[in-house]
Formats: structure tokens, sequence, C-alpha cells
């Protein structure tokens, strides 16, 4: 009687000292994953949008604005514009020593004006900060 002898997954036979694993067994060449052109394409159009679509979410669904109940504390006083007088003379004068950009970009904003251009007459608010 011949004894079998089990090692490695291999059946080795006493009787027979040659025996060969399975050819199912042996690796064969390892092959490389190769990407065309355009599935590189693909791929990096794939990575652009996940990026986006995270870019996007940061924004949408970043923090926002928090609102308060209290109003903010501006203080203004009144000044009319005098016949022929623009709205950048008008900064000149109540603060020559500010850049006038900034002046007339205040007083359109607080005014809620809709250009720069201001008539005869009309009551201007402007930030206590800018009168002298």
């Amino acid at each position: 009687m011949s004894a079998t002898v089990i090692t490695n997954a291999f059946a080795t036979s006493s009787a027979s000292p040659s025996v060969t694993p399975p050819s199912s067994a042996v690796p064969g060449p390892r092959t490389r994953l190769r990407i065309t052109r355009r599935g590189r394409r693909v791929l990096g159009a794939v990575a652009a949008l996940g990026v986006a679509g995270v870019v996007a979410a940061s924004v949408l669904l970043g923090p926002g604005a928090v609102a308060t109940g209290q109003a903010a504390d501006v203080s203004f006083v009144q000044v009319t514009v005098e016949g022929g007088e623009t709205l950048w003379q008008v900064a000149s004068e109540i603060a020559p020593t500010k850049d006038p950009r900034d002046v007339v970009s205040d007083i359109v904003r607080l005014n809620n004006l809709p250009s720069a251009e201001v008539a005869a007459g009309q009551t201007l608010a402007v930030p206590e900060k800018y009168a002298h």
C-alpha cells in the first residue's frame, strides 16, 4: 500500500516522487492595466465633475450670513444738493481728505440711489464719519 502525503496543497505520492503541480496553479504572466487616451479623458472628466460637485456643495451648503435682531448703528447728517452740483463735488466738499470714490459709493448705497446722478434741491443722507 502506498501512502499519500499532502503538503502545500499539492498531492505527492511516496510511490512517485516527481509529481508536478496542476497547470492551473502556475501563475501566468501579469498583465498591466492600460488605459487609452479616451479612457484617460473619461477618468479626468469624472474626477473634474467630482471636484466641481464638492465645490458646489460647499458653496451652497456652507455657513450663511446670520441675521441678528440688532440694527446697525449708522448715524448720518442731511446735505442738500445745490444747483449744478454733482455727487462727486458733494463728496469732495464733505470729505476733502477721503477718496471721493469711496464717499460717493457710501452715499449712493446709504440713499439707495439707482446711479450717481443727483438733482438740485435733493436731500442726501451722508454718513457722519464724512461730515466735517
